[in-house]
Formats: C-alpha cells, sequence, structure tokens
C-alpha cells in the first residue's frame, strides 16, 4: 500500500552544486520525546543499540523498520518485524511517507515531519577505482565510502543483489588500502558444507578429525596481514556465528584440534545479497555478530539504477574475457550499447556478462530478449558426446540462471526448491557463471 509523497514547497531541493546527489532532512519522534533529526539519508528504528532511533517497547523488534530519503521523497520499509509497521492506519510493507505522516511500530506512535535543510550527498570524482566501474551518479555515490572504506581498516559489510559486483568492490577496497601487498583471500560461506566451515576458516590439526591427514592453515592465518573477504556471509550456519564473532573480537583464532591461540592481523570485508537484519528479527543471523561486521555499510545499486555504467562495464567485461580490440570495438557499435542500457538485467552484471559472451561467441550484437532464452541448437555434424555435453551445458545453464533469479540468489532456498545439495548448486554455478 502506497501514499502519494508530498514533495515540500520549497526551492531548497534544487540542486545546484553539478551533479551531486541531495537528500531532504527530516524528524521521526515519539510522543515520549524520543526524537532522531537527519539531514539526509536514512533512519533505523528498533530495540537493538545499532538503531539510529532506538526504542524499548517490547513490541517493536530489534530491527523493525527504516526510512531511506531520496531527493524529496522519503520512503519506509518494514524490516520483517514482528508486529509489523502501521503509516496513517494502514500496515504496509514499503511505502511513502509525506510530512506529518504517522507511523505505529509495536505499540509506539511516531511522527514523521520533513524539515528545510537538506545535504549534498558526497559523490566521488572518479569513474574507476582499481576496476570498479563508476560512471553514474549511483555508483559514484557508493564508491565515495568505496574509497573511503579503503584507506582506513573498519570491518566493511557489502550490501546488494546478486551480481552487483560485491567481489570485485572487495578487491578494490584491499588494492586501494595499505594492506595491498599482502593477501586477498576469498571464503565464500554459501559454498562450504557446514561440517567444514571451522577447518576452512580457523584450520585444523592433523587427525583432528576422520580424514585430517595434515596439518592445514585456515582462511584466518592464510590472509596475515591482508583481507579476508567473508562472501554469503548471510549462509553462514548459525551454530557457527558465535565463534566467528569471538575471532572478530578478540582476533585471535584456534585450529580445530589445538588448545592453542594465534593472534591474526586480518581486515575483514563480508557481503551478503540478504537484509542481514532481517535475518536477525526472524532468528537466523546473531545480531551482535550483525553490529561486529556492520562497522561500515555500503549498499552497491543494481545495475538497472545505474545504466551510465553499461557501456563502460561492457567493455570492461570484454576485456576481461579476453576480446581483442578490434572485437570490442566492431560489437560495441552505438546502436548494440543504447540497446544495453535499456536493458533490464534482473541479474545484474553477471547476466550482462552471460549475454556478452553470447554475442562474442556468435560474433554479433544478438537482442537482449533472444539471448536471455536461447533455443537449444543441435549440431549433427558433431560426435554424439560432444553435441550432448553442449545440450547439457546450455540447459544448466539457463537453469541455473532462471533458479537463482527465482529466488534472488539465496542459495539455500534455490537449492532446496530444486531438491538438490547447496554445495553442488553452487559449483554449478560457478561452472555456468551465474
Amino acid at each position: 500500500m502506497y501514499a502519494e509523497p508530498v514533495k515540500p514547497e520549497t526551492d531548497a531541493f534544487d540542486p545546484r552544486d553539478g551533479d551531486a546527489p541531495i537528500a531532504a532532512g527530516f524528524r521521526v519522534s515519539a510522543v515520549d520525546g524520543a526524537a532522531f533529526d537527519s539531514n539526509g539519508g536514512r533512519c533505523a528504528i528498533g530495540t537493538h543499540e545499532s538503531n539510529d532511533l532506538r526504542l524499548t517497547d517490547t513490541r517493536v523488534s530489534r530491527f523493525h523498520c527504516e526510512i531511506v530519503v531520496e531527493g524529496a521523497n522519503a520512503r519506509i520499509r518494514d524490516l520483517g518485524s514482528r508486529n509489523g509497521t502501521v503509516v496513517d492506519g494502514v500496515r504496509v510493507v514499503e511505502a511513502f511517507l509525506r510530512g506529518g505522516s504517522t507511523i505505529v511500530v509495536g505499540g509506539v506512535s511516531l511522527r514523521f515531519d520533513l524539515l528545510q535543510q537538506v545535504k549534498r550527498l558526497p559523490i566521488s570524482p572518479r569513474t574507476s577505482f582499481h576496476g570498479v566501474v563508476a560512471h553514474s551518479i549511483a555508483m559514484r555515490a557508493a564508491l565515495a565510502w568505496i574509497e573511503r572504506a579503503a584507506t582506513n581498516d573498519l570491518t566493511v559489510l557489502l550490501e546488494g543483489e546478486t551480481g552487483t559486483g560485491k567481489g570485485k568492490v572487495a578487491e578494490a577496497i584491499h588494492r586501494g588500502s595499505p594492506r595491498a601487498k599482502h593477501p586477498f583471500l576469498v571464503v565464500d560461506c554459501g559454498a562450504i558444507p557446514a561440517n567444514l566451515v571451522e577447518s576452512e576458516l580457523y584450520g585444523h590439526e592433523k587427525s583432528a578429525f576422520t580424514g585430517a591427514t595434515e596439518r592445514r592453515v585456515g582462511a584466518f592465518e592464510e590472509a596475515s596481514g591482508g583481507t579476508l573477504f567473508l562472501d554469503e556471509i548471510g549462509e553462514l550456519p548459525l551454530e557457527q556465528q558465535p565463534k566467528l564473532l569471538r575471532v572478530l573480537e578478540s582476533k585471535e583464532i584456534r585450529r580445530v584440534g589445538s588448545n592453542a591461540h594465534r593472534k591474526v592481523d586480518v581486515r575483514i570485508v563480508a557481503a551478503t545479497n540478504r537484509d542481514l537484519r532481517r535475518e536477525v528479527n526472524e532468528g537466523r543471523f546473531r545480531a551482535d555478530l550483525y553490529f561486529r561486521l556492520a562497522v561500515l555499510r555500503i549498499e552497491l545499486p543494481p545495475l538497472r539504477q545505474r545504466p551510465d555504467d553499461v557501456p563502460a562495464l561492457a567493455k570492461e567485461l570484454l576485456r576481461a574475457m579476453g576480446a581483442r580490440d578490434e572485437e570490442i570495438e566492431r560489437l560495441c557499435t552505438k546502436d548494440f550499447l543504447a540497446s544495453l542500457r535499456r536493458g533490464a538485467w534482473p541479474g545484474n552484471a553477471r547476466e550482462l556478462r552471460n549475454h556478452l559472451e553470447r554475442c562474442l561467441a556468435f560474433d554479433e550484437a544478438l537482442p537482449i530478449v533472444e539471448a536471455a532464452r536461447p533455443t537449444a541448437v543441435i549440431d549433427a555434424s558433431l560426435p554424439y558426446g560432444e553435441a550432448r555435453r553442449r545440450a547439457i551445458d546450455a540447459f544448466e545453464r539457463e537453469y541455473v540462471r532462471e533458479l537463482l533469479a527465482r529466488h534472488d540468489g539465496k542459495m539455500t532456498q534455490a537449492a532446496a526448491a530444486a531438491g538438490i545439495d547447496r554445495v553442488y548448486l553452487y559449483k554449478l554455478a560457478k561452472r555456468h557463471g551465474s
């Protein structure tokens, strides 16, 4: 249910500083006097101490809802709260707010008011940063935070849809940091069987368990002095989360099968396509671990919100595939790049890459709609085994793409729906670049 946003009758919202994005100021106040003033940006509401407006009512969830301001418009989103969010008498999942709106969370009534001042959000003057393409305003705004993250050792949580380039951003933060000469190690928390998580992260001693025929150094030790990227952190089993929290707080690890603790010097960057606050509310992620990971949160915009990046990103992806300059020039005509800009790209950069890979293979600018649903072509000139392998590969590629898109990239849910093991689905996705 959406209410029409009311735009303030003031010229204060006219952007006059080039292309810098602006956000309206607002106030959220409770009848008991608790209030939060923002001069642009967002406000998280709930009982957890990390919220901007912290409430104590027991009917309010730890992370209840969030208000986000974009330009002169304000939007409220429920975060999977236990008792829901009500705006002007209507229970909503997401809605626009207007000045004077009444918001009820749990048993607390709040009033939302727009203020006259605005905040001009920082954007980076760069259009690229260690491989991250940023021509659009949306991505340059994110890049301003990425650049800041690279200059310090804060733990960073990257959020965004599947395929938005979280791994690329994590590597850019590392490469732009003082740790750049040390290792950058990636651990995909969604691809490790639950019984091997401890060994993968912290290592094990010889004979620590059946099959441990030799000592193994874990990811924390292997990344010593550098950066450890914990991808798909939302997939980390609940029973393993307390140990990770202890390691992050103490900066010490203990290998499986050992009594000795070892100091580690590692910078942590984590990433997820889930809203971990919703996961906390639903009991699937620990609030204290979320608080420890989200020291600096950076949200990466989906490709549909940054069409200005598509032409440069397409050329970058083609180069990464090994395309020659003349091939890129021949393929990337003005009309072809314009068609790419118009694409919805629900799979984001990953889907764009798959489309470009097909175009490069056929040396032809294929229409996006046709490329998204290719028909199997049987080539009887090939040996049976080769033709069969190609047909299976085509089926697997499209099935995995559609499956992950249907489940918003959530490996565990997708695997359960398909009736296959999560690790096997991950291998299929990795094999076909989905």
